[in-house]
């Protein structure tokens, strides 16, 4: 019996609002060089104060904490989330050293030198990016339907961005792909045995993920590095359980954050 379509609204809303019901109380912002850094502390924070850093941060906010089950398990863990808006970046090495100002500014607050990396769609460049250039202060990385590779959507639908962040031509940073794309360099991170994690629907179109999470995958493992995917079969670019609801990540974020 197919359903009233009000029915159906107010069904879909009501799911909207537990998917994004937020348990965290706290919200800690300040500035670091001019732009916005956003902290939501744990109630009682963990031994060597862990830290989930979440990208993108846009217009202030660290949206993955308003993900019921991920700050649930957050705040159970004693894990802070933050997040620092440096707006629509791709990757470039003045955006990457922007982000360490960040990660010198947490550290200095007393946060653990080591945060694990959350990077969401776009934020998977930004978080892969800056990860590769500094493996020595990685505990981990995840994806969740994550941009890994330069050449996919950073050049094919976001290139006016991606060139503007990069500061080069296209035929440039064409050139000079294989020096700042993720799966030419993660050698550093193999080596500093950075586990990573990636969940990633098999019908997103927009980020395809043949051409990020698998690349990543066949890369990283090809250097001795460990990775676990999770494909999801018929799933989108969405916000949904099988992304925001995902047991496999929080199991992979609450192990790495124990060691």
């Amino acid at each position: 019996m197919k359903r009233p379509p009000m029915i159906r609204l107010l069904r879909f809303l009501l799911a909207g609002l537990i998917l994004s019901a937020t348990p965290l109380l706290a919200i800690e912002t300040f500035e670091v060089d001019g732009h916005k850094a956003v902290i939501h502390p744990a109630e009682k924070p963990a031994k060597d104060k862990p830290w989930l850093w979440y990208a993108p941060t846009l217009k202030g906010s660290v949206s993955i904490a308003q993900h019921k089950v991920y700050a649930e398990a957050c705040q159970q863990a004693g894990i802070a989330i933050a997040g620092y808006d440096l707006g629509e970046v791709r990757g470039a090495p003045g955006s990457a050293a922007q982000f360490t100002k960040f990660y010198e500014e947490m550290v200095q607050r007393g946060y653990s030198p080591k945060p694990i990396l959350l990077g969401q769609s776009r934020g998977g460049m930004m978080t892969l990016t800056w990860a590769f250039r500094n493996p020595d202060k990685v505990k981990a990385w995840i994806g969740i339907y994550p941009v890994c590779n330069l050449a996919s959507w950073p050049l094919k639908n976001s290139k006016p961005q991606t060139l503007a962040d990069f500061g080069m031509s296209e035929a440039e940073l064409s050139e000079r792909l294989k020096e700042f794309n993720p799966p030419d360099n993660l050698a550093g991170l193999a080596a500093a045995k950075v586990p990573m994690f990636s969940v990633h629907g098999d019908n997103v179109v927009v980020v395809p993920h043949t051409d990020n999470t698998l690349v990543l995958k066949a890369r990283y493992e090809a250097l001795g590095g460990k990775i676990t995917v999770k494909i999801v079969p018929g799933e989108g670019h969405k916000v949904g359980p099988s992304f925001f609801e995902c047991r496999e990540l929080v199991e992979f974020l609450l192990e790495v954050a124990r060691q």
